[in-house]
């Protein structure tokens, strides 16, 4: 299992176990985590799984991400990434992610 905390708009920290090889958008529906609705169930579909991660540690966008991005309810960054396409392994240990105060 691998650790990853999710900071809510509000600052709250949520320390959610995940197992390696699911996608971190799984891991926050499991846990039941408010913030991350996935709506197309991970097809890179919406963007109802959109993140932030601050440290940049979950590698550069996959193809068509981008684009899917472009339909986020909030505010874009550089280091926006969509939930659904990260895959969680071990090296991730410890990965902080920010979640945006509206996926809708």
């Amino acid at each position: 299992m691998t650790t990853i905390t999710f900071i809510t708009p509000d600052g709250a920290r949520h320390d959610i176990d995940a197992r390696d090889g699911q996608s971190v958008m799984q891991a926050a529906l499991a846990a039941d985590l408010d913030g991350i609705i996935g709506e197309c169930g991970g097809s890179m579909m919406c963007a109802t799984c959109h993140c932030y991660d601050d440290e940049g540690r979950t590698g550069p966008r996959s193809d068509g991400e981008d684009e899917m991005l472009e339909s986020a309810a909030c505010e874009v960054t550089p280091q926006s990434r969509l939930s659904c396409q990260i895959k969680v392994s071990a090296e991730m240990e410890g990965l902080v992610i920010r979640l945006p105060q509206s996926q809708l």
